[in-house]
Parts: structure tokens; sequence; C-alpha cells
């Protein structure tokens, strides 16, 4: 009888015991759950055999726990990787692999590839996501007002005068989660007052100091900010300053579009625009800091590098690109071929771009290798002028003295 049953019992096909593959991916996007298991979703539908658990970290914690996960060899099959100098510390240190051969990685522009490659032009990451910076404005407040959405710096200054005259917040922005004045509001502002990629250029290789008249008018713009931040602004979380803004008690807020779906959730019918940091008056060119912000990597030492390498050769192509552009608004793929986004407010954001220059945060490339970092002195140094600590010559001055103790460039410009 027990032999008639086993009989009667459909064996379970080797093979798939054996084929299928359980991959993890491992971000600091705690939000994006939903949206990354959707897009994975038409991953797996496509490759049966592979499933793709996506694990994010608290983003203050991950690169710290991923670190640690490589070093304990409990690291994700493949993961985020920030752009230049974290990452690169990764792959030399043995952890991430070597994905220039990719089937697909040159469906990137030369400057989308290079945050995620090595000086000699070794690819270890597969670029996934940009992000863009502007100004939030709050529609309803500015027609209330009577506010014109300002063409140059002055008129943006008048308009967070107009609104603290009437008893609102000129802007949102605080700094008690002090990452957000290094990243939505000094480096949202900068490549104004030093003049985009060509100025950053300028600091990288020595010719400008890090003192010169430019980064002294980048630090002038936070003071010029800063009487129309909240009065306990350096009490006031990242969520605090949101709030502040979606309740309508400021009338505009430096931000990035990753907080596009915040917004749209929390508020859905809150009306909001968006524009790019306007230049000072008589300076013809603006910038928008678009800033490359996650590739993607895989771990080297995963027992599973082939069905690694093809969830990243999906991530290279087309259906990619518009899942994610779609899925998560106001994260920008990085591929050749830009999808067409449905999302208005992302689509708002990506149009800044137009008739201006583009790029990166200051401090990214090169400037976070050694102690003390730019971005940390660009952050500080910021909050101290937010405060009435320092004023923003002393802040050039505090940047270049700090880069001087390591970074060869700021040790022989100008000369």
């Amino acid at each position: 009888m027990l032999l008639v049953l086993a009989l009667m019992i459909p064996a379970i096909p080797a093979t798939f015991a054996q084929d299928q593959v359980e991959l993890v991916l491992g971000s600091w996007r705690v939000d994006d759950v939903a949206q990354m298991e959707e897009i994975i979703a038409a991953f797996e539908e496509e490759h049966p055999n592979i499933s793709v658990t996506f694990d994010p970290t608290n983003p203050p914690d991950y690169n710290a726990t991923l670190q640690s996960q490589f070093e304990t060899g409990n690291a994700p099959d493949l993961m985020y990787l920030r752009s230049y100098a974290t990452s690169l510390a990764l792959y030399e240190a043995g952890y991430i692999a070597d994905l220039s051969d990719l089937e697909g990685i040159d469906n990137f522009d030369p400057q989308a590839l290079a945050p995620w490659q090595t000086p000699d032009g070794v690819s270890y990451g597969v670029p996934m996501i940009a992000v863009s910076h502007g100004v939030y404005y709050n529609k309803s407040l500015f027609e209330e007002l009577g506010i014109a959405v300002p063409e140059t710096w002055e008129d943006m200054l008048a308009a967070a005068q107009t609104l603290q005259d009437n008893g609102y917040d000129g802007f949102a922005n605080a700094s008690g989660d002090t990452w957000t004045i290094a990243e939505i509001v000094f480096m949202n502002i900068a490549p104004t007052f030093i003049g985009g990629y060509e100025g950053r250029q300028a600091y990288l290789s020595g010719e400008r100091c890090f003192n010169d008249e430019h980064t002294v008018a980048a630090f002038q713009g936070i003071a010029d900010l800063a009487p129309y931040f909240p009065a306990d602004q350096n009490a006031l979380t990242y969520y605090d300053s949101q709030q502040i803004f979606l309740m309508g008690e400021a009338g505009m807020w430096l931000g990035g579009s990753w907080d596009i779906p915040v917004f749209e959730s929390e508020a859905p019918d809150f009306e909001w625009g968006v524009f790019a940091v306007p230049a000072p008056e008589g300076q013809d060119e603006e910038y928008v800091t678009f800033h490359y912000d996650a590739g993607i990597g895989m771990n080297a030492n995963t027992e599973h590098p082939e069905e690694a390498r093809e969830f990243l050769t999906w991530v290279t192509q087309p259906e990619f690109a518009t899942l994610l552009g779609n899925q998560l608004p106001g994260f920008y793929p990085l591929s050749k071929d830009t999808p067409e986004l449905t999302n208005p407010h992302a689509a708002e954001f990506l149009a800044l771009n137009e008739g201006r220059g583009v790029d990166v945060r200051w401090a990214w490339e090169k400037l976070m290798d050694g102690d003390p970092s730019a971005y940390n002195l660009m952050q500080d140094n910021s909050i101290a002028i937010l405060n009435g600590e320092m004023t923003p010559q002393e802040a050039a001055d505090s940047l270049q003295e700090g880069l001087a103790q390591w970074f060869a460039p700021a040790q022989s410009c100008g000369s």
C-alpha cells in the first residue's frame, strides 16, 4: 500500500529544485518597498527561476551596515551603490565585482557610468537612479499674495520677505537633520554660484582655491536664506520641515525630486510647483543639481553570479527604465533613452534641466576621500552660518584650510 501511494505522488522535477535561485537586493531606500516589489515582479515574471528580495536598511545606517555585512560574509547578492568614493572603496577592497563586460552596460553614456567606475575605466556598478534638486513652492500662497515665480535670486529673496511679512516662513527648511543642509540646501544652490560642472572642475584641478569669491558667494547664499527659515530651525527634523511646507506654514522649500511620492501621498490635494534655483541679477547662466545617486553592484562572492548578472542586465534595459521612472516618480533612470514620464510632477522637475547646466552635488567627486571631507565642512559651515556663528568668508576659509590638509589641488591651488 505504501508503495502504491508513493507511486501516485507526482515527482518534483529535479531541475526545478536545482535551478530556483533566491537573490537579495540591499538598499537604503526604505520608502520604496512596495514600488520596488512591483518592479521586481516584472523581472521575476520573465525569469521564473529567479526570485529577488528587496531588503532596505535605514538610510543613515546603510554604509556602515553594508561594510559590516561584507566583512562578516553576510552581504546581499546585489546592492545599491552610492556614487563615487564610498562604492569605489568597496570595489578596491574586493567586495564588489567588475561589471565592465556586463551585457547592456553600453546602454549608458560615459558621464552616467563615471560615478561607478575606477579612474582607469573599470565599471563596478550599473547606473540606476538620478535625482534632481530645486525649490518647491506653494501655488495657493503665491497666488494669494501676488507672488510670481522668481526669475532671479533677488526675486526669490523678495518672495521670501513677502511671505514673512504676511506671517509665513519663507522657507520650511531646517537643520535638525544636518544632512539636509548639505544636500538639499547648500549643494542645491552652490552650482549657481560656482558655475556648475566647469566651475566645480576648476576646484578639482587646483585652478581655483576653495575660498575664492565663488565659494564665498555660495556661502553668502546660505546667509541670504537664513532669515527666512523657521525661527527654531535648528531643532526641526527633515520630517518637520516637510510638514511645515505641506501644512501651508511656509511658501517655499529647498528640496529634491525624491520627495514627490511623499508629498503626493501625504497631501494629495495640496497644490505645489517647482522652480530651479534662480541666478543672481546680471548672471545669464542657471544650473540644476542633477545628482547621479544610486547604481547597483554585485557581491564579488555571491553564490549566484550568473543569476545576479542576469538581473543586472535586465536593469540596463528600457523596460526597467520605464518601470523605474513611473513607479518611483522623482527618481530618474540613467539609460541613454529617457522613458516618457506619466507623473506630471516628475516631468516638471526633469524639465528644469532644459536650457540649464546640470551637475552632481559638489562634494561627491574626490572631495569625500579624506578627512575632513568637503561634505562635512560644507554641511557644518552652512549650519554655522544659519546659526550666526560663522561668516561666509570664514566658512570658505575653513573649507580651504580643511581640504588643504589632504587634497593636493587645494595645497597648490591658484598658483
